[in-house]
């Protein structure tokens, strides 16, 4: 039977459930009809785009797109079609098919067709590029606004097979994408039979014939799997008048949305306005409240079909979403009644499977949709499909350029909770900006989580070649003084290579940037007799205060980050705290805890070859990078972006850059043992209390692309070394501080601790007090002030007033190479280091000693 729907023929056109059909207000003003299959309205409403060619929207209600919907109906309809398929291919030929699905807006509903076809491997196509990875195909949209597709499978051979090629749309409208597409693939790889498959199929008779006429032509079978079929009916002029409405509507301007409504939008028949479209005028926040969730994503999954998913990729995840929606439940708020799941443009299947699953396990009311780049004007209507719009900027940085995006029909719908799920690569600043997505939907529900799903990244054939084995850590005895079990060096010895240079000959050629700070090494300094008095002297008096901050540095992360952590020390100053945390871990729990050491250098990042041999033999997500102190976070912003740009050069995820500190009297971390700049003894001296290795190397001419960054061991300082015995004493107070290192541990994981960045916005002020052009040249902190005076070239020393024997050993190394020590009143710091602002050797004295300028 066949319906048609415009103003002519029913006003009132209802669904079978009662409600008004999404079509009615635009078929009313245009003319558009609808005739075909009874299902049609079911399945379709209206819109209007901002489209120059094209003025109508096909709105799917069952895509999860444009519309919230069930998940377990979004992904039922994909499933339903990929049977279909496998009736109509026989066992055989669907064990040999390829499914293909169109990016956007089909990328989940093709990854579902393949769910229900059986092992099929499932690729769709993407308009993001990868460097170095040549497309398998591309092809053009015509009607769409944004129109490149790229194939780009990391596997060439998954399109080269002789089995079908299943390919996936939401809708057959004209064939001209799919026409485009198996044109393209025929040329390069052909094959004898095609199946098209959409929701709805509304092509023209002329179009139909088209189809069939190109299948005669290429000499290969076409098919065609819908779940209904129609036609639009168009008047003349329907463009110019769609444009004009859409300019009318969009020249009358929306009010401010309302901030958390818990009913649908109410516009009443008939009287339709421009829907919401943002958060409240007064809405003054400068950043939403958001819960992260960690999925616990499964390692080297991909997230979806971009660069091909296999029945292997299918195994696992399946696996895995129980546990995954799981961790969405324990987030949500209690009560939580009504849940959205807001999927990512492309990243349309993870989230949707994601949602189903959370629908399964919970009673809670679950609906599914996603961002998009098509722009539809919303008109707050029950007859019209787009009842809201949320519009915020493009977050992943597309290889197109910024431009707006778009969450409909989100706002104003009553959700307690919306759980936004993004890809690695689109978790950036602009999403937590203020006019971001995410502050768009905390003005429209109580609760907004984020879940991000790490972006695979395909490894390219232009990459650069690794070995296949990277060397073994280094141990003690013949690297360190440590015992072997205490820690294990991603390093290179280098300990032959001469890297020591005079003090301020390193500092005339680093402040020169005629080299690198790590391209070599300071000469260790000894210490006198007297300084090394002062070192046993602080020892005993702040090893129990150093115990209680290990104790709860690690109980903290054991209940928070995971129960059996593989810790892994910033060389060389994390390397002690690192110890002591495994010697806790021991002492408190019987853990025997993985630990190393690796090295990150400022302006060079981290290590990549040592993150490689620990995601070669540890979970990246049981990684707890550890450090000695924080002073203004240069270090932990640092290590943040080396492991982004690492994800997107690997593929490699799960790495967390949170770092776990001793100290943070910087306020630069969320995991620490104590935010108060006390002295900590271990940076009262160099190697001789850090294992006797150097401070880490980077240079061309010694570590190569495959190597490990080098460091040296100072055998020969045997005789003054103190690193065991700095750990034996400290050790030696855990049972007497462990309760209340229990305790206080207890109370900072119910506390906040987010970071303020305190300690950078006082390096800010001291560097425009003092005229100092570099913040790297400020160092605060006990720890930061004693390496300056150890291996920089010193100017000064702030002194907060009033500190007492934490700072003897500063005062001592002041006296000692005539820089002067002030006092400062207000100083959020117990001290703090200057380097020489405008260092040249002629800037200092005969004898090295600092002298003012």
């Amino acid at each position: 039977m066949e319906k048609a729907v415009n103003e002519g023929a029913r006003r009132e056109v209802r669904d079978e459930a009662g409600a008004v059909w999404t079509g009615r207000w635009v078929a009313e003003r245009l003319g558009v009809e609808l005739a075909g299959d009874e299902r049609l309205t079911e399945l379709l409403g209206l819109a209007l785009r901002r489209n120059p060619k094209r003025a109508h929207l096909l709105v799917s209600n069952v895509l999860g797109k444009h519309v919230p919907q069930s998940p377990s109906v979004v992904y039922g309809h994909g499933v339903a079609l990929g049977r279909r398929v496998r009736d109509l291919l026989g066992a055989d030929e669907a064990r040999e098919a390829v499914v293909l699905g169109y990016a956007e807006t089909a990328t989940g509903l093709g990854h579902s067709v393949a769910d229900g076809l059986g092992p099929a491997p499932y690729l769709h196509s993407t308009r993001r590029p990868v460097a170095g990875l040549t497309p398998a195909g591309g092809f053009e949209e015509s009607h769409s606004h944004a129109t490149s597709h790229l194939l780009l499978p990391e596997d060439p051979a998954l399109l080269r097979g002789d089995g079908p090629l299943v390919l996936v749309d939401d809708e057959f409208s004209t064939g001209n994408t799919v026409l485009n597409t198996v044109r393209d693939l025929h040329e390069r790889y052909p094959r004898r039979r095609y199946v098209v498959v959409a929701l709805v199929d509304m092509r023209s008779a002329a179009d139909a014939g088209r189809l069939e006429e190109f299948a005669r032509e290429i000499g290969a079978r076409v098919d065609l799997v819908t779940a209904a079929s129609g036609t639009v009916r168009l008047p003349e002029g329907v463009l110019e008048k769609g444009q004009e409405l859409v300019a009318r509507y969009e020249a009358e301007g929306a009010p401010p949305a309302r901030p958390v409504a818990h009913t649908p939008p109410s516009g009443a028949r008939g009287t339709a306005r421009p829907a919401p479209t943002g958060p409240p005028a007064d809405d003054d926040r400068t950043r939403p409240h958001v819960t992260r969730v960690d999925l616990h994503w499964p390692h080297g999954l991909p997230d979806g079909g971009r660069h091909g998913f296999t029945p292997a990729h299918r195994t696992r995840l399946e696996a895995a979403l129980p546990g995954m929606a799981a961790r969405i439940a324990g987030a949500l708020p209690e009560g939580a009644r009504r849940v959205h799941v807001l999927g990512f443009e492309e990243l349309m299947y993870a989230p949707l499977r994601l949602a189903e699953a959370l629908e399964r396990a919970t009673g809670t009311e679950v609906r599914y949709s996603t961002t998009t780049r098509s722009p539809v004007l919303a008109v707050d209507d029950p007859g019209y499909a787009i009842r809201t719009r949320l519009a915020f900027p493009a977050h992943d940085d597309p290889a197109d350029g910024p431009g707006e995006r778009y969450a409909y029909n989100v706002a104003g719908a009553g959700f307690d909770a919306v759980v936004a799920v993004v890809d690695s690569a689109a978790d950036t600043p602009r999403l937590h900006a203020p006019d971001g997505l995410l502050a768009q939907l905390a003005a429209h529900t109580p609760r907004v989580l984020l879940a991000v799903v790490p972006s695979y990244a395909p490894r390219t054939p232009h990459a650069p070649e690794r070995p296949s084995m990277l060397p073994e850590p280094l141990r003690g005895p013949a690297f360190s003084s440590y015992a072997p079990e205490e820690v294990g060096w991603l390093l290179q010895d280098l300990s032959d290579v001469t890297l020591e240079a005079p003090t301020e000959e390193r500092e005339e050629a680093i402040q020169s940037g005629g080299a690198h700070y790590a391209e070599s090494l300071p000469v260790e300094y000894q210490p006198s007799e007297q300084y090394q008095e002062l070192f046993h002297a602080a020892l005993e008096t702040s090893a129990a205060r150093i115990a209680q901050a290990v104790g709860v540095v690690t109980e903290t992360v054991l209940a928070e980050r995971s129960p059996r952590p593989v810790l892994v020390s910033l060389a060389r100053a994390g390397t002690p705290v690192g110890i002591l945390m495994r010697r806790w871990a021991q002492h408190r729990h019987g853990l025997d805890l993985p630990h190393y050491a690796v090295s990150i250098v400022r302006g060079r990042g981290i290590d990549a070859n040592a993150l490689r041999w620990l995601a070669a033999h540890h979970d990246p997500r049981d990684v707890v990078f550890v450090d000695g102190w924080t002073g203004k976070g240069a270090i932990t912003r640092e290590l943040a972006q080396a492991l982004t740009e690492f994800e997107k050069s690997d593929g490699i995820t799960g790495f967390d850059p949170e770092v776990a500190v001793l100290a943070d009297p910087g306020s630069c971390v969320r995991t620490y043992g104590t935010r108060e700049d006390f002295l900590i003894p271990s940076a009262c001296l160099n190697s001789t209390v850090s294992g006797l290795i150097s401070r880490t190397v980077l240079r061309a001419d010694l570590v190569g692309p495959h190597d490990f960054h080098g460091a040296k061991f100072y055998r020969e300082l045997a005789g003054t070394d103190v690193s065991v015995a700095f750990l034996d004493a400290v050790t030696a107070r855990f049972p007497e501080v462990a309760d209340a290192a229990c305790a206080l541990a207890k109370d900072l994981l119910a506390a906040d601790r987010t970071p303020t960045w305190e300690g950078w916005a006082a390096v800010e002020r001291i560097c425009e007090e003092y005229g100092i052009h570099d913040v790297n040249l400020v160092k605060p902190g006990v720890g930061e002030t004693t390496r300056v005076m150890l291996r920089r070239v010193p100017w000064k020393v702030l002194a907060r007033a009033g500190a007492g024997s934490d700072l003897d050993h500063v005062r001592l190394l002041a006296e000692q190479r005539g820089v002067p020590v002030e006092e400062v009143a207000e100083l959020p710091y117990t001290c703090v280091g200057l380097i020489h602002p405008k260092y040249t050797r002629g800037a200092t004295g005969a004898d090295g000693k600092a002298v003012t300028v």
